[in-house]
Parts: C-alpha cells; sequence; structure tokens
C-alpha cells in the first residue's frame, strides 16, 4: 500500500521473479544497493505517523488511473480551469505511462497561457509580448552575440525560436486584424 510504512507482500516469490525476469534481483545483497546505509530497519525517523494527514479538497481533484486514492498532499496553486482545465482531467484518463497522458498534459499547458493572454487583454495592463517574451533582450543585451563561439546547446534550434515565441502572435495580430476589417464591410454594406 503506498504512503504507509508497511512493505507489501510480493506475489511471487523472490525465486519465481528471479526465474521469470533476467537480472531481478541484483540488488538484493545489501551491499550492492547505494541506498543502504539508509534503508536500515528500524532506524529512527522522528516520523509521528503512521499515515499522512489528508488534505482536504476544495475541488474534485485529477486521479491518476495508478492509484486507488488520491495522494495524502497535493498542490492547490492553480485549481483547473477553462478549456485547459477540460483538458488536464481527460488526460487523467490514460495510464502515466502512455504518451497521451504527458502530450495532453502539455498542450494543456499551452491552452493555459493562451487562456491567461487573452484574460490579460480584458484587464487596464495586458501582456506586451515585446517585453514579457524577451524578444528586445536579443539585442540589448549581447543575446545574439552570446550564441557564437561558445558551444551552446540551443544553436540547432535558435532559428526556431522567433517562430514558437513571435508566431503566435503575430498570427493572433493578423487575425484581429482581419476580423476588423470584415466587421467595417459589413458596417458599410
Amino acid at each position: 500500500m503506498p504512503y504507509t510504512a508497511d512493505k507489501p507482500q510480493p506475489k511471487e516469490s523472490r525465486e519465481q521473479l528471479r526465474a521469470r525476469i533476467p537480472g531481478w534481483g541484483a540488488d538484493l545483497d545489501p551491499k550492492d544497493r547505494p541506498s543502504y546505509p539508509r534503508e536500515q530497519p528500524g532506524i529512527e525517523t522522528g516520523a509521528h505517523w503512521d499515515f499522512p494527514e489528508r488534505q482536504p479538497e476544495s475541488w474534485p481533484r485529477e486521479l491518476s488511473i495508478e492509484h486507488k486514492f488520491l495522494t495524502p498532499v497535493f498542490g492547490t496553486s492553480t485549481p483547473p480551469s477553462g478549456f485547459s482545465g477540460v483538458m488536464r482531467k481527460y488526460a487523467y484518463k490514460y495510464s502515466e505511462g502512455r504518451a497521451a497522458h504527458w502530450l495532453i498534459l502539455l498542450a494543456a499547458d499551452r491552452v493555459n497561457a493562451w487562456e491567461s493572454h487573452l484574460r490579460s487583454f480584458a484587464t487596464l495592463r495586458p501582456d506586451n509580448p515585446l517585453t514579457e517574451t524577451g524578444v528586445l533582450s536579443e539585442f540589448s543585451s549581447h543575446g545574439v552575440g552570446s550564441r557564437f563561439g561558445r558551444k551552446r546547446a540551443d544553436l540547432s534550434h535558435q532559428w526556431l525560436d522567433p517562430v514558437v515565441v513571435g508566431a503566435p502572435w503575430i498570427l493572433a495580430g493578423a487575425g484581429t486584424v482581419a476580423a476588423l476589417r470584415a466587421l467595417r464591410q459589413r458596417r458599410r454594406r
């Protein structure tokens, strides 16, 4: 059972596992285990509980299909909201061992960023893509010069940075201009 001090009993014996899985049990000898000095039974840990107190849920949390119940402690800084929240909840229908789970979570992060950008336009201080993406620092803080002659790992995908950072803003601006032109033409008719 996870989150308790009890170790579960294996369903198969050591001999059965060693016969079925090549290399199984290579670290059974304590001398071969790097964490051996810290994992001796009977060491006083200072923990005053057998199972930690459960953190209260303010809203239904995402639950991995690999676990029976929610972990005793979890993050609450950003509750899922909007379309990105729907995407995050959908990602947990897949196992954490599948790429679909993580790719959906990555896409949800990008959608959440754009939801935040769109919400900022409803405030008195909307996002400024020139200052907040770091584009200007490429020219004012020796950004371009620092990329050459220093064996930097990011040189191979340097050409992609303006596309990833700038293209969405340019496309959004072009779409807004096109929508405004379409509205103006409809009013003239």
